[in-house]
């Protein structure tokens, strides 16, 4: 995830439109119109300053006397210092983001995860990477971290926030990509195991008895340096932390406008690198490597603009853990030896600091020696949701590797300003902007990369997954791209690319679709009006993936680009599965297809679509298959499809029944399709179910849900 992201070696599709050959779909109904986009919000604003020019940008927390966010101030405000001189700020935007609470129906306890994605409305929430030291966690620990990492997910992450999981223990199947889905986030979690070193003290002391036991004196030991017989592999792990935040403060630097925060969830670094002598004989200080590092990760930070939050796992602590059946220490029968309950607390006080200072010198803040999680959680999310964001031009661009200290101020009286304490530039050549693959501009390329989700160019996408040649299953992707966004000249082109990772970041389906925009007038009228849809299959095989799309007009210079989180089943195990379900409707059908897939020839009325939102006076059709691989006598297979209502009253119910007899040969399914007229179904938010049990009895059958919603009917004429 850390990387940057590549594209597959899949092959590229280039589908060359000109007038009167592109796939249309079938017209809307007379009286109706395309389905309209929610409306636009006010998001953070990316600063627009001059090209191959860097810039300084940072955020500004600020509060009054009793510790509320002050919302109302201007540019003329602030000033902004960098080594004490005053600067001019190019750039001012006050961030407010509202904490979206997650959309559930009334009759269940959980959300329903959406089976589609979008960007047609742009990402206005908080961004967040949880980082799970699993390599400064003691064991024992494991679930003080797993709580509250939960803790923070379920009563703190909003609806329209994104997180990311990172281990430092190297675990990238583990990791988890940006997403909103909690399901998936608290999957991540729940694999951590902490692999912390025992105590060095603790180490010391067995030590000091080992070698005592062979001298078999203790004077000869008295004032002796006792070695940690970890040592080396405690500098190893302290450098992979370090080096791991490193990454992710540079993977965050191409987000702008906004404030990145990463939540570090440790108990401190466990080596004593105050002490720059020991290690002498090393062709390097192992202490002196590991302060570098901590610059290192430090500068990354601040030069990202990036806050760290750190959350020590042991709460309120009485170092009761770190002794438990530990007999004797060795200052006890040598005071002389120097390791005993004082060395304890000193590491502990060492390795808390480390993570004050992580969060001290990027603007956050470290909770520790407290259980009081709660308070810390929200205080991150408030900060996180009100701040300013100011950006100058620094007054010299040398790449000199220097630090130089940022000071912010308001000029109202009684106020309080929190932001970070300064940056580190950059040394050495400036990186190379993202370049053409040959398959993909270099734009389309840094869409793609893009951490968050670009609104340029609005998109719809969708990725459903059907029982395919073992061991993969087939999943149809489609992508709609919004006409509004397109300027769909004359010779123009669009780009479209996908990529789906699985959880171990490997890239296993990509591909890059061109298209030239010859059209003809009647066509180019309702490419704008409607925009147009391209379908794509991809052969995976069972797991978890995170894909994502992209889109780049070449005439309008836009982009855009959305991820989405799927899971692909093994519809080979279970003994009932269901596939992915795919929908379309009469008002859906206008939308031209650039690209059809002709295997539902026959299944649905018309290409299949992204849009979860319906006229009252539309018609919806589905189709899903249903996979049976139960051995024994024959049998018959009950499918029930519902509407309920938020409240989780049936407003419309089809049943329909399958008999073994029926299984269609080596794919073992029931392929299912169903129109459902929406006339008598008011508008408002619903919940669509589609369920399959077996008259076996055995098994408690299977189902998928998708939350959709009736809009009042379009007006003839419009």
């Amino acid at each position: 995830m850390l990387r940057r992201l590549q594209f597959g070696a899949a092959l590229v599709l280039v589908a060359v439109v000109t007038g009167g050959v592109w796939i249309a779909g079938q017209a809307a109904p007379q009286g109706q119109s395309p389905q309209t986009s929610p409306p636009d919000v006010i998001t953070p604003q990316t600063p627009i300053f001059k090209a191959q020019v860097e810039y300084v940008e940072v955020d500004a927390i600020v509060q009054d006397a009793q510790g509320r966010p002050v919302a109302n101030l201007t540019k003329d405000d602030f000033q902004v210092f960098e080594d004490g001189r005053l600067q001019t700020i190019a750039s001012f935007t006050h961030v407010d983001i509202p904490v979206e609470r997650p959309d559930r129906p009334l009759f269940q306890p959980d959300p329903i995860e959406p089976d589609t994605a979008s960007n047609e409305r742009p990402f206005n929430g908080r961004l967040y990477v949880a980082i799970l030291d699993d390599l400064h966690t003691n064991a024992l620990r494991s679930q003080n971290v797993k709580n509250a990492a939960k803790q923070f997910i379920q009563r703190n992450l909003g609806a329209n926030d994104l997180m990311a999981i990172i281990y430092t223990g190297g675990r990238s199947q583990w990791n988890q990509e940006f997403t909103g889905n909690r399901r998936l986030l608290l999957d991540a979690v729940d694999k951590f195991m902490g692999q912390k070193l025992p105590s060095a003290t603790l180490n010391k002391s067995g030590e000091y008895y080992r070698q005592r036991d062979v001298l078999g004196s203790d004077a000869t030991l008295n004032n002796r340096n006792i070695a940690d017989p970890d040592e080396q592999e405690r500098v190893f792990k302290a450098r992979n932390m370090l080096a791991t935040m490193k990454r992710v403060a540079d993977w965050f630097g191409g987000v702008h406008g906004r404030r990145k925060t990463m939540l570090l969830f440790s108990e401190g670094i466990d080596y004593d690198f105050t002490d720059m002598i020991r290690g002498f004989d090393q062709p390097v200080s192992w202490a002196s490597s590991i302060l570098d590092d901590i610059r290192e990760a430090v500068s990354a930070a601040t030069r990202s603009n990036v806050a760290i939050y750190a959350v020590d796992p042991r709460g309120l602590t009485t170092l009761g853990d770190d002794t438990i059946g530990v007999t004797a220490l060795a200052d006890q029968d040598n005071p002389g030896a120097g390791i005993g309950m004082r060395s304890l607390q000193n590491e502990l006080m060492m390795a808390q600091n480390t993570l004050r200072t992580l969060a001290d010198e990027t603007g956050g803040f470290a909770a520790v020696n407290t259980n009081q999680f709660a308070n810390a959680f929200q205080r991150i999310v408030e900060e996180n949701s009100s701040y300013y964001v100011l950006a100058y031009y620094p007054p010299s661009n040398k790449r000199d590797g220097k630090m130089h200290k940022i000071e912010v101020k308001t000029t109202r009286p009684g106020l309080t300003v929190r932001a970070r304490k300064g940056y580190q530039a950059p040394r050495g050549k400036a990186p190379e902007p993202p370049k053409s693959t040959g398959k993909a501009s270099a734009e389309l390329v840094e869409a793609l990369s893009s951490p968050i989700p670009v609104a340029g160019v609005g998109m719809r996408i969708f990725a459903a997954p059907f029982k395919g040649s073992a061991p993969n299953a087939s999943v149809l992707l489609g992508v709609e791209l919004l006409g509004r966004n397109l300027a769909l000249a004359q010779d123009g082109k669009v780009e479209l690319s996908y990529m789906a990772v699985d959880a171990s970041g490997k890239t296993r389906a990509g591909s890059t679709d061109s298209l030239t925009t010859n059209l003809r007038p009647d066509t180019r009228t309702r490419v704008q009006q409607t925009g147009f849809r391209m379908l794509n299959r991809m052969d995976l095989p069972p797991g978890k993936y995170h894909l994502r799309v992209a889109s780049r007009d070449a005439v309008g210079a836009i982009s855009g680009s959305v991820t989405y989180d799927f899971d692909v089943p093994d519809f080979t195990k279970a003994p009932i599965s269901m596939s992915g379900i795919l929908m379309t409707s009469m008002s859906g059908s206008a939308m031209v297809t650039a690209k059809n897939d002709d295997t539902l020839k026959g299944v649905l009325p018309a290409p299949p679509i992204a849009a979860r939102h319906f006229p009252q006076n539309d018609e919806i059709a589905l189709f899903a298959e249903i996979y049976d691989n139960q051995k024994g006598p024959a049998h018959r297979v009950d499918i029930t499809t519902t509407i309920q209502s938020d409240d989780g009253r049936v407003l419309f119910k089809a049943e329909d029944e399958r008999n073994s007899s029926e299984l269609q040969g080596a794919k073992g399914g029931y392929g299912y399709s169903l129109r459902i007229p929406l006339n008598d179904v008011v508008p408002g938010d619903y919940v669509l179910n589609v369920q399959a049990k077996s008259r076996l009895g055995n098994e408690a059958g299977v189902g998928r849900q998708i939350r959709i919603t009736v809009t009042p009917p379009v007006a003839a004429g419009r």
